[in-house]
């Protein structure tokens, strides 16, 4: 059954379709928490958090595709991922003057495959992946970062450097290396 239809069958109160959605969309959604919480038990139960939002405020969604669906849906998994880390507190952001200016080669992480990118950002401390994900994934520019987070717009900045100079670290240490592809 497609989207539209499992919308329309959802708004009327159909568990299965309902569950249906939830089978298209868990495991994309669930990689999204993913990346901003490390504990996969945390994330599924945001996940599991998320779609009862999501289905709990089905009815004032109006479907304009499946683009714009998978977006709020997504947008959803973010801000609990967000509300999860501010209740624990773990969202630990170094000082504007502790983050200093590291020099990067960007061709290092531009290279990357997803799962690569993934696997390494997930290692990250929860300031800068929360910051990482934000701005390289999702791209939020800085001013809606420090907005969203509570911080100044120079801390996302600095947290966006330090998690870059960390991942390059880690590729360091992991001896991952990748040349630069020639353009044709």
């Amino acid at each position: 059954m497609d989207i539209p239809a499992l919308i329309k069958e959802a708004k009327q109160g159909s568990s299965a379709a309902q569950k249906c959605i939830f089978d298209q969309l868990a495991d994309k959604m669930l990689l999204v928490c993913r990346r901003y919480v490390r504990n996969q038990e945390d994330a599924e139960e945001l996940m599991l958090d998320g779609f009862y939002k999501f289905f709990k405020g089905l009815q004032a969604f109006n479907y304009q595709g499946d683009a714009a669906l998978y977006a709020w849906l997504k947008r959803i998994m973010i801000n609990e991922c967000l509300m999860f880390l501010r209740k624990k507190q773990a969202f630990v952001v170094v000082s504007e003057t502790a983050a200093a200016a590291i020099p990067l080669e960007e061709e290092v992480l531009n290279n990357l495959s997803a799962a690569d990118i993934f696997n390494l950002v997930v290692q990250l401390p929860t300031g800068y992946r929360t910051v990482f994900n934000l701005h390289v994934i999702e791209g939020m520019p800085h001013t809606e970062i420090a907005a969203l987070l509570g911080i100044s717009e120079g801390t996302s900045k600095s947290q966006l450097s330090k998690a870059r100079s960390l991942l390059q670290k880690m590729l360091l240490q992991k001896n991952i290396t990748y040349v630069k592809r020639s353009t044709q």
